[in-house]
């Protein structure tokens, strides 16, 4: 029994480095697309065929059309080092779910489903480099980094509640499924954070000057067309984006409609439940961390998208699904015979411990 405590508590806490490295992976990720370090290494996952950044000839003999900048390479080597030590973790935390397989109510699932996710993370950063930037690819890596930031956290707390109660005796109840209203906030955060990435990935992020006008028009010229046409040719370097200004403006135009429909969402949700003390914490993170993410985007804008505001709307969107996963995961662990209370009425026992 004292083996399963400890293999417990060590999945606990590796679930937590977890949420810390992954957040820490996000951000370098920024800062390296930020610096247009992304192709600073022109292959995988090695640099210029090494495990260290090389000197300029090394490099130069191997990729002699791909010219050594030691700066940017070593942007892109730090960000993989991080991921390469994120995965030692998944795996860890996978290993661990096997042998705590027998627990009842362990987290087995959502472990593997980590593993997985991972390795297609790996992949999505294989491509970001062979595909030279292409912008799905990138889109779709930012949102697999954000993916497995959340899944750790989910485990983490289900890891928590666990190891709060008598788990070697019963059956955890199990997650309620929260409505539709959370169904909606999901998506809208979802498809907020596919379109941020969007935006970056065809450096869409100053094509609007001023708020809340684009380039002193209520409507600018835009093209939705080329802004989203998903089936762009795979080959060119896609570093600095390949649209034109029309396309790039719908691009950010639909960013700044995603953040007001996700503002409305989660407005909805405040007000729902709005005098329900126990969800009203974690809501009122969810709003803060919106209105601090709304406030970083306005002021992106304003100040033509300076390295330190540009990598802090990063961190406020990890943060923001930080708190949603939160707020999902403590909604989701009510009694279902709760779950239909009238607003106001207050649960009759507590909330199952997160």
């Amino acid at each position: 029994m004292e083996a399963v405590h400890a293999r417990m508590r060590l999945a606990k806490a590796l679930s937590l480095l977890g949420v810390i490295v992954a957040f820490g992976v996000i951000l370098m990720g920024a800062w390296t697309r930020l610096e247009d370090a992304g192709l600073g290494c022109p292959d995988w996952p090695g640099c210029y065929g090494h495990v260290l950044v090389p000197d300029s000839a090394t490099a130069l003999a191997r990729f002699p059309h791909a010219p050594l900048d030691a700066g940017k390479a070593w942007f892109e080597m730090i960000h993989r080092y991080l991921a390469s030590g994120l995965g030692l973790v998944v795996i860890g935390l996978a290993w661990l779910a096997w042998r705590l397989r027998h627990v009842p109510g362990y987290p087995v699932r959502t472990s593997l489903a980590l593993l997985g996710l991972i390795i297609v993370q790996g992949a999505f950063g294989a491509f970001t480099v062979t595909l030279r930037l292409w912008p799905q690819i990138v889109t779709l890596h930012l949102v697999g980094g954000m993916s497995i930031m959340l899944l750790f956290l989910w485990l983490h707390l289900r890891q928590r509640q666990i190891a709060s109660q008598p788990w070697w005796s019963a059956r955890l109840a199990r997650l309620a499924w929260p409505g539709g209203l959370w169904l909606f906030a999901i998506v809208v955060l979802a498809g907020q954070l596919m379109l941020g990435g969007w935006t970056s990935s065809n450096y869409a992020g100053i094509a609007c000057q001023g708020i809340p006008s684009c380039n002193g028009q209520w409507w600018p010229a835009m093209d939705w067309g080329e802004g989203f046409h998903l089936t762009q040719s795979v080959g060119p370097s896609y570093l600095h984006g390949k649209l034109h200004a029309e396309a790039r403006t719908a691009i950010h135009v639909a960013h700044r409609f995603g953040a007001v429909l996700l503002g409305i969402a989660l407005w909805l949700l405040v007000w729902r439940y709005r005098r329900d003390t126990a969800l009203r914490p974690f809501l009122g993170v969810a709003m803060a961390a919106y209105l601090v993410q709304a406030g970083l985007g306005i002021a992106n804008v304003l100040f033509w998208l300076p390295l330190g505001l540009a990598l802090a709307h990063t961190a406020g969107a990890a943060l923001l699904v930080l708190a949603m996963t939160a707020a999902v995961w403590r909604v989701s662990s009510l009694p279902r015979r709760l779950l239909a209370r009238p607003p106001g009425i207050e649960p009759e026992e507590e909330w199952i411990n997160a």
